[in-house]
């Protein structure tokens, strides 16, 4: 084993052999510790690349031959290439004391530069564990909509602030904490760390309640976003709309305002369709007999027709009612008639799913008629095929609306009043 004397005879050797020539000590000194150091560099670099491919390709050949993914994530995010440069930078960190031994400065200050990188890589290798650890949660079903990216940035926030503790100490010699009072630190802190703390702590709130998840469909109009949610992050959460544009939202907002969150719907067994049509009041009549026959003719109401009737002629006979004027006792009416229908429509309609709640009711009657409102869900929760079931059912019954001699509200255009100002002028 080379001991103490050997090593400086070898890093002294070009002194040596510069001052046997005749040369000053200071330059022979001098020159003496360049090429040292070049050389050392040199030794250093050769050395780290040669362990980082010795390494990376053993760590490879390692997770191609095991079955778990975490040490594939571990390759990509170059961990065996941070834990290679251990060795180069323990070596670096011992040999560089007795090549600048005679230069107290030095000393000081590659032993500086040295502890600040090791600390650096440190973190650098605590991160690419992190990152890999993130990856391969993601690949489990459990944790795949869990905001991982905010714990991982949380854990690096706490070991960067010890680097950074580490590092100052190192450049200056004195603890971070002496520069300031507390007080004035925390408020320090506070301003510059504001909204990450306020992310912090809206990450594990959205967490813990469960607010929002990874693949959520959310809607928030403060912030224009509409779309799924592809990352929940210490800091913001991120929103692919429809459109395919991106929408950032900062994490501490979900919590402090309201938004819509549609993940009931998407877990349920079916998609909500509200919508009404609006029924002209004019047009809502009693039914004659021969009306009554007439509607009988449609399928899907002719049983209910039957039964309604034979019920209001079995009152409008124990009142004694006087039918030769249509609105004395009950009776059935075109609108009620249609209202049936299109609930028997529904019901005998493949897309509606029949487990939810299912209606048509008659809303609150406003200036522009009577609204109509069917309410029920689609069993298909796809937007796309949401939408044209939700269309199909609505062509039909806007198509079927006449054959109840009803009519749909609809604000006159200008041609409507064009033609009614030609006949008045005819007349």
């Amino acid at each position: 084993m080379i001991g103490d004397i050997e090593v400086r005879f070898y890093i002294n050797f070009i002194q040596e052999y510069l001052i046997d020539k005749g040369m000053l000590f200071f330059w022979a000194s001098f020159i003496n510790l360049l090429v040292t150091l070049m050389l050392l560099g040199l030794v250093i670099l050769f050395l780290d690349r040669i362990l980082r491919k010795i390494i990376i390709v053993t760590f490879k050949l390692f997770s191609e031959k095991t079955k778990t993914t975490l040490d594939d994530f571990l390759v990509q995010s170059k961990f065996p290439r941070y834990i290679a440069h251990i060795i180069p930078v323990y070596i670096l960190k011992f040999s560089i004391l007795y090549i600048v031994e005679g230069y107290p400065f030095l000393i000081e200050i590659f032993t500086i530069a040295v502890n600040v990188y090791a600390v650096i890589l440190i973190v650098q290798i605590v991160r690419s564990f992190l990152r890999s650890t993130q990856k391969y949660l993601r690949t489990k079903e459990k944790y795949r909509d869990k905001p991982l990216e905010s714990y991982t940035q949380v854990i690096m926030l706490f070991f960067w602030g010890i680097a950074a503790i580490f590092i100052v100490y190192q450049l200056t010699g004195k603890d971070i904490m002496s520069f300031a009072t507390l007080g004035a630190a925390s408020a320090v802190i506070l301003l510059i760390f504001k909204d990450t703390i306020l992310g912090f702590v809206a990450s594990i709130q959205v967490s813990v309640n469960d607010i929002v998840r990874i693949g959520d469909w959310i809607s928030y109009n403060k912030f224009g976003a509409d779309g799924f949610v592809t990352d929940i992050n210490l800091a913001t959460v991120l929103v692919q709309n429809w459109d395919n544009t991106y929408t950032t939202i900062p994490t501490y907002s979900l919590i402090s305002d309201s938004f819509q969150n549609w993940r009931g719907m998407q877990e349920s067994g079916g998609r909500r369709i509200k919508r009404a049509v609006l029924i002209k009041q004019s047009s809502i009549k009693f039914l004659t007999d021969e009306k009554i026959e007439d509607y009988k003719k449609i399928q899907l109401v002719k049983s209910y027709i039957e039964h309604k009737q034979r019920e209001v002629l079995k009152y409008n006979e124990k009142t004694a009612a006087d039918k030769s004027v249509l609105i004395n006792g009950r009776n059935q009416t075109n609108f009620g008639i249609f209202r049936k229908y299109v609930n028997a429509y529904l019901n005998e309609n493949s897309a509606v799913n029949k487990e939810l709640t299912l209606m048509v009711r008659q809303l609150e009657p406003t200036s522009k008629g009577i609204p109509l409102e069917i309410y029920c869900f689609t069993s298909d929760k796809r937007w796309e095929n949401y939408e044209a079931i939700m269309a199909d059912i609505f062509d039909h019954v806007i198509a079927s609306v006449p054959y109840f001699d009803l009519e749909i509200f609809e604000e006159p255009t200008g041609k409507d009043l064009r033609s009614l100002a030609e006949k008045n002028v005819k007349y």
